[in-house]
C-alpha cells in the first residue's frame, strides 16, 4: 500500500532557501550599532552638546576658577563665621583654641619633659610654633571634608569643584590672620616688639598658604574616594608634629653628631618645620639667621610651587568623579 504524501513547507524542508527578507545574523539593525553610534556623536558635536560632568581642559578649568572668586571668598568668610556660632563664646575660640593647646603643650614639654631648656624666649618660640603648625592641620583636616561635607552643592550645581578645598583653606588663613593678633600681644608681652624682620610674616604667609592649598586639594581627591582617608589622617598629623620642631627646636637636634646626616636633612627639609622655622626667625629676636637651615627659603618656595601645582593637577584629573556613585 502506499504511503500518503505529505508536503514540504519551506520551514520544514531541510534544503530551505535563504529568506531575503531578513537580515544576516551579524548584520547590525538599523539605528543600532557603531555606525548610528558615531553619526549621533557627529550629531551632538555640530550642534554643540558634550558629555555630562566631562573633565574641561585646564585653560577652561583656571578661567571657571577665576570667575568663581568672589564665591570662593564668600564661601571661606560664612564658613569662618558659623563655625563656632553654636558656642557661647563665639569667635573667641578662634583664639582660645592655639592658645589652650600651647599651654597643654608648655605643661607636657617645656616642663615635664625639659625642652625648654637651652631655648631662649621658650614661651614666643611654642606659641609661634602652635599657631603655625595650627593652619597647616587645620588646613588639610578641612581638606579630606572638602568634597563629601559638600555633597549637596556638588551633585545639585555645576562648578570647577577645586573651589571647595581652596575655599577651605583661605578659611584657615582668614582664622590664623584673625589670631595673629593674640599672638602679637603675647610677643609684646614676652619682649618680642615690632623690628623690620616683621615685614617677612608676610612672604612666609604667602608661601604658607600656598603649600596649604595644595596639600589640601590632594587630599580632598583622596578622601572624596577614600572616606577613610579622613578618619587617618588625625594620626598622621599628630606623628607629623611631632618631627616639626613645634614644641622643641630643631636646630639643636641637627647640631646633634649622634644623628645620622638623612636624619638632618630630612628634618631641615621638612615642610612644616620650615615655614615654622622662618615664622619664628621672622617674629623672634633670638631665633636668628644661624639657627636657621642653608636655602631655606628656595626649600620654602620650592615646597610652595610642588604642592600648590601638584595638588591642584592631581585634583583636576579627577574632576569628573567628584559627587557620583
Amino acid at each position: 500500500m502506499s504511503q500518503p504524501i505529505t508536503p514540504t513547507t519551506p520551514a520544514q524542508g531541510p534544503n530551505r532557501a535563504p529568506d531575503s527578507t531578513r537580515p544576516p545574523r551579524n548584520q547590525a539593525r538599523p539605528g543600532t550599532g557603531t555606525g548610528a553610534e558615531t553619526d549621533l556623536t557627529a550629531l551632538a558635536r555640530r550642534h554643540g552638546l558634550t558629555v555630562s560632568g566631562a573633565r574641561p581642559t585646564l585653560p577652561e578649568y583656571l578661567r571657571g576658577l577665576w570667575s568663581r572668586r568672589h564665591f570662593i571668598a564668600a564661601f571661606a568668610t560664612a564658613r569662618l563665621t558659623a563655625q563656632y556660632s553654636q558656642a557661647k563664646l563665639g569667635q573667641i575660640w578662634q583664639i582660645m583654641t592655639p592658645l589652650l593647646n600651647a599651654a597643654v603643650y608648655y605643661f607636657i614639654f617645656g616642663v615635664l619633659l625639659g625642652t625648654r631648656d637651652g631655648v631662649p624666649d621658650f614661651v614666643p618660640f611654642l606659641v609661634t610654633g602652635v599657631f603655625v603648625w595650627t593652619f597647616t592641620s587645620s588646613s588639610i583636616m578641612a581638606g579630606t571634608r572638602a568634597i563629601s561635607g559638600n555633597l549637596g552643592l556638588v551633585r545639585a550645581l555645576h562648578f570647577p569643584r577645586a573651589a571647595l578645598p581652596i575655599a577651605l583653606a583661605l578659611q584657615q588663613l582668614q582664622q590664623l590672620l584673625f589670631s595673629m593678633g593674640a599672638l602679637t600681644v603675647i610677643l609684646v608681652c614676652f619682649g618680642q616688639y615690632p623690628r623690620p624682620s616683621w615685614l617677612l610674616v608676610a612672604p612666609v604667609l604667602a608661601l604658607h598658604a600656598l603649600f596649604n592649598t595644595g596639600i589640601s586639594m590632594a587630599v580632598a581627591r583622596l578622601a572624596a574616594r577614600t572616606p577613610d582617608i579622613a578618619q587617618l589622617m588625625p594620626f598622621v598629623l599628630r606623628t607629623w608634629m611631632y618631627v616639626s620642631g613645634v614644641m622643641w627646636s630643631v636646630d639643636k637636634v641637627a647640631g646633634d653628631d649622634r644623628v645620622p646626616h638623612w636624619v638632618t636633612v630630612a628634618l631641615e627639609c621638612n615642610p612644616a618645620a620650615v615655614y615654622i622655622d622662618l615664622m619664628r626667625f621672622a617674629l623672634i629676636d633670638s631665633f636668628t639667621a644661624d639657627r636657621l637651615p642653608p636655602h631655606i627659603w628656595a626649600v620654602a618656595l620650592g615646597w610652595a610651587l610642588f604642592a600648590a601645582i601638584g595638588g591642584f593637577l592631581f585634583f583636576w584629573k579627577a574632576e569628573e568623579e567628584y559627587g557620583r556613585g
